[in-house]
């Protein structure tokens, strides 16, 4: 993958025009708006006039067990309100840690405004008439160390050991520690009848444009760790099946020294599951890893192998304490210098 020059740090110009671009971070589960603290300087000092940066504050601790629609929802009415007290706004991104990649998604879905109708002879002349988020150009769409695939079964969920046994008990109490969030990732929200909701998320349904939304996206990234996350497993991050998960090895590079491998995902057809011996898992994966494959993605995996602090790999990659997790500076660098403004 390409890799642009890294941009000077400029100041904000008081009398040029306000930054039309809003960045909305969002934390994970029992998380805080402050989890996003260094990301949001960082985004503010680099790209100070072109981007202004709103962490999100809706669904903090305890709020975040209730579900990533009701979080979503909240998000979605926070954006709303944020966007009308700033009219110069024209252009939408997103920065999601972990389940927050999830509450991004939805909360896109309901924001969603398909392409106005024109005539056959404009869309001709002009083929950039397509849907926005809330009336906004949606730019990029960023998540790190999100569960896009759950948490259920086949390792998505590392400090679970891979035993099948602990992970299906998993399944049962999960919504006795997380609620109904807890339920959702491990897929288990069957209760009314409908499909998981994280299995109705990649498609449109309900009234609600999951897959539009994420479609309008100029860019659609995931950034992981390909080990020492006991939180969100690498394949579950990355949008991968075991068979797709690349070799690796050390960066060599002074600017991204935790970056170990980069790769386009093309948007693709998947076929059916046929080597998982849990049907039942395998099955709903499949049916996640297609819909989100439908879509390209921009790979970039992450690597703490040689860090004191590996075992923190899933706030490190954030960098959700500036002191304790400084390793993962170069992770929201490469970011930045990545951003699509």
């Amino acid at each position: 993958m390409r890799r642009p020059r890294r941009r000077r740090r400029r100041r904000r110009d008081s009398v040029g025009p306000e930054p039309d671009h809003l960045v909305v971070m969002v934390h994970g589960i029992v998380g805080s708006a402050a989890d996003w603290k260094f990301g949001a300087e960082q985004f503010e000092k680099l790209l100070s006039d072109k981007v202004i940066v709103h962490r999100s504050n809706r669904n903090m601790y305890k709020l975040t067990l209730d579900g990533v629609d009701v979080m979503g929802e909240r998000l979605a009415q926070e954006i709303v309100e944020e966007t009308n007290k700033r009219p110069q706004i024209r252009k939408i991104s997103f920065v999601a840690h972990s389940v927050g990649g999830l509450v991004a998604r939805y909360a896109i879905g309901r924001l969603y405004r398909p392409p106005k109708q024109t005539s056959q002879s404009s869309q001709n002349l002009n083929n950039t008439n397509k849907g926005t988020i809330h009336g906004l150009e949606a730019v990029n769409f960023i998540t790190v160390a999100s569960p896009h695939l759950g948490s259920r079964g086949n390792k998505q969920v590392p400090f679970l050991f891979g035993f099948t046994a602990i992970e299906t008990f998993a399944s049962y109490i999960i919504h006795l520690i997380f609620g109904k969030t807890g339920k959702h990732l491990f897929l288990t929200d069957n209760d009314d009848g409908k499909p998981p909701l994280l299995l109705r998320m990649v498609d449109d349904w309900g009234g609600v444009q999951f897959m539009s939304a994420l479609k309008v996206f100029k860019r659609r990234v995931a950034y992981s760790n390909v080990g020492h996350d006991h939180i969100v497993g690498w394949r579950t991050s990355s949008i991968r099946r075991n068979s797709e998960l690349p070799k690796w090895t050390d960066s060599g590079s002074k600017i991204y020294p935790h970056i170990v491998y980069e790769e386009l995902s093309k948007a693709e057809t998947m076929n059916q599951c046929t080597d998982v011996a849990d049907v039942d898992s395998c099955m709903l994966e499949e049916r996640l890893l297609r819909g989100l494959k439908l879509v390209s993605w921009e790979k970039v995996d992450v690597s703490f192998h040689n860090s004191k602090v590996r075992s923190a790999a899933h706030s490190v990659i954030q960098v959700k304490d500036p002191v304790m997790h400084s390793e993962g500076a170069d992770v929201i660098n490469h970011m930045i210098d990545h951003f699509v403004l």
